[in-house]
């Protein structure tokens, strides 16, 4: 195989057999995957030149293996996630810091790479691996993503019909809360609307997110009374928000067009900021690689690319760095506005040619 398709795989997997022994065996695994999944990309991404020659095509044995890893990260995940709720509630007898640094280790590894793994099989067109990237999504309480997803953000993107585009001046912190609210609604009455029986219909896969969510509650709850449940909804909301901060970045501000007849342009590569660095990329999937992405969804994400000679337009710094300052607002606003602003430039003068 390919050193280049070997490279998705061992990113996203290595930090792994780290986050299992890490409640077994204390700390000091706990600390290197979360070094691993914050300082080591950060580092990475940092010292590796980055280039669109990155990109690389894929062998069909390499499209097939990729795609065996998705089923393996999601299988992880359900092992993992009710391992860290028993290993944090104290059943180990870890210490404070110990118990942090798992929460915060296995905290990121959901909210990376298991989102980025759940999005990645939603998208696949094998009833298997949908399946297994919905229960990924409702193991967080956020199965509604799939359906407003597919049907809104896709359909929508860059326009104010989509709840999960963020819009200029926006803050993440409202941002969340409409997108959150705004998602569900708009995937409910979507699937509503497709199935043509109502918002309380058996066949509503809403039916299915609420009583997988009751399903999970349960099982925190069992396993750990309720400390454990605490710490499941910890996860959960810890998951959702990276979820939707990459989000956030990946469309602030970008709009599209309405043309003759009230219609919306097609969606174009221009429509969504990229990440090119290799690392992170690696880690998170190729999610970064977004105007490929919407582009052409039926791509697998080994065959992604970044685009950046064809228009895509990059943001600054990683996408989990990029995360990080949207979390300040004014400083995120003095970092992307004068981008929007040159954006805006830009679309206006390939309209004048």
């Amino acid at each position: 195989m390919p050193r280049a398709n070997l490279f998705f795989p061992l990113a996203a997997l290595l930090p792994l057999p780290f986050l299992a022994l890490g409640p077994v065996f204390g700390g000091w695994f706990a600390f290197i995957a979360l070094c691993y999944l914050s300082a080591f990309t950060f580092l990475v991404d940092e010292s590796v030149e980055i280039t669109d020659a990155a990109d690389h095509q894929t062998s069909r044995f390499g499209l097939l293996f990729a795609d065996s890893i998705t089923i393996l990260l999601a299988l992880a995940h359900l092992v993992l996630l009710p391992l860290a709720i028993l290993a944090i509630s104290g059943m180990d007898g870890l210490s404070i810091w110990e118990n942090a640094l798992n929460f915060c280790a296995f905290g990121l590894f959901f909210g990376v790479i298991s989102t980025a793994n759940a999005h990645e099989l939603i998208h696949r067109t094998g009833r298997f691996r949908h399946t297994l990237g919905k229960w990924a999504f409702i193991s967080i309480l956020f199965g509604h993503h799939v359906s407003a997803h597919l049907a809104v953000h896709h359909r929508h993107v860059a326009t104010p019909l989509d709840p999960n585009t963020a819009r200029l001046n926006e803050s993440f912190y409202s941002y969340f809360r409409r997108a959150w609210i705004g998602s569900f609604k708009s995937g409910l009455t979507a699937e509503a609307r497709k199935l043509q029986r109502g918002l309380l219909s058996v066949h509503n896969p809403y039916v299915i997110y609420f009583a997988g969510a009751a399903v999970f509650l349960t099982l925190a709850f069992v396993l750990a009374g309720f400390k454990g449940l605490l710490i499941y909804l910890g996860f959960a909301v810890f998951a959702q928000i990276q979820l939707l901060l990459s989000e956030y970045v990946q469309h602030y501000g970008l709009e599209r067009r309405i043309l003759k007849g009230g219609v919306y342009e097609p969606v174009g590569l221009i429509h969504s900021w990229n990440a090119p660095h290799v690392f992170s990329a690696a880690l998170m999937l190729n999610a970064p690689r977004h105007s490929d992405h919407h582009a052409h969804p039926s791509l697998q994400y080994s065959e992604l690319k970044t685009l950046s000679a064809q228009g895509a337009p990059m943001l600054p710094r990683s996408l989990p760095v990029m995360s990080c300052i949207a979390l300040a607002p004014a400083f995120w606003r003095r970092v992307m506005n004068p981008r929007v602003a040159a954006w805006f430039r830009q679309r206006d003068a390939m309209d004048q040619n």
